[in-house]
């Protein structure tokens, strides 16, 4: 978890282990500590990159000392946490920002600019990958408990969302450990399919619209776009710090995803 702060350093890392903190803290030439005090005191705003059931425990805490958040997805690892703490967030009127990253790219930018007055009957979308696979960074506990519906979930749900129209229901197939399909009904009759897996070697992504006028796809990422999106992130939370109001994509954002979620529950056969 990082954030800047009025101190001599110009960030400062929290972590529940003082290595990990001091690790990543040495990047940035920050103070890193495992005291969560400390590190509200330290700071003006808080990024999260934690599991998201800390997420959901420690974000009303950084509100509560009045402190702009940028968020993670999901909120929490369910409907009633993130109704929670995005009710305590609420609470003390701190803005907030959410961290779906791909809405920050140029590209997919430029595709909900071109969706806007794209007449779509259909959408297909597809998140496909071996991030779940052993020697994995993103090979984490909670991500293996969950499956890919509540790690990429959110992120496809909410381009189709912003593409297509606004969702209003969702059924789900399959078993998020390993192969699961979302279908969605969109405000105005469209309906949209998602294919999700995260144990599939190699990388699928594509996001496609249909209608009367034939298709509209979302184009894939250039090779440089991590260096593109993380500038473009920093300066809209530097504007929501400054301002103190939330980002079209916030706190309600994520909770509207995780009803999303929990409507498109697995299915008793899943596995546990």
């Amino acid at each position: 978890m990082l954030a800047a702060g009025p101190e001599t350093t110009l960030a400062v890392v929290y972590a529940r282990r003082v290595e990990a903190a001091r690790e990543l803290a040495q990047r940035f030439g920050a103070h890193p500590t495992d005291d969560f005090d400390e590190f509200l005191g330290r700071c003006d705003a808080v990024a999260f990159a934690v599991p998201p059931d800390v997420q959901a425990r420690l974000a009303p805490l950084a509100a509560a000392a009045g402190k702009p958040l940028l968020l993670e997805k999901p909120l929490a690892l369910s409907v009633a946490a993130a109704q929670q703490m995005v009710d305590e967030i609420d609470q003390t009127g701190v803005p907030t920002q959410l961290m779906l990253t791909l809405r920050y790219t140029p590209r997919i930018r430029q595709f909900l600019d071109q969706a806007r007055d794209f007449d779509a009957f259909g959408a297909r979308a597809a998140w496909i990958s071996g991030a779940f696979l052993p020697g994995s960074p993103f090979s984490t506990p909670w991500r293996l408990e969950h499956g890919a519906l509540l790690d990429v979930g959110p992120h496809v749900l909410d381009l189709l969302d912003a593409a297509a129209g606004p969702i209003r229901s969702t059924s789900v197939m399959g078993d998020p450990h390993e192969w699961v399909v979302v279908t969605a009904v969109h405000e105005g009759g469209a309906v949209s399919d998602v294919a999700l897996s995260s144990v599939v070697p190699g990388f699928v992504w594509e996001c496609s619209l249909f209608g009367p006028a034939g298709e509209l796809h979302a184009p894939q990422a250039g090779e440089d776009e991590n260096a593109e999106v993380q500038p473009v992130i920093a300066a809209e939370f530097a504007q929501v710090v400054r301002s103190g109001r939330s980002h079209e994509l916030d706190a309600h954002r994520g909770l509207f995803l995780q009803r999303l979620l929990q409507h498109a529950a697995p299915p008793s056969g899943a596995r546990d």
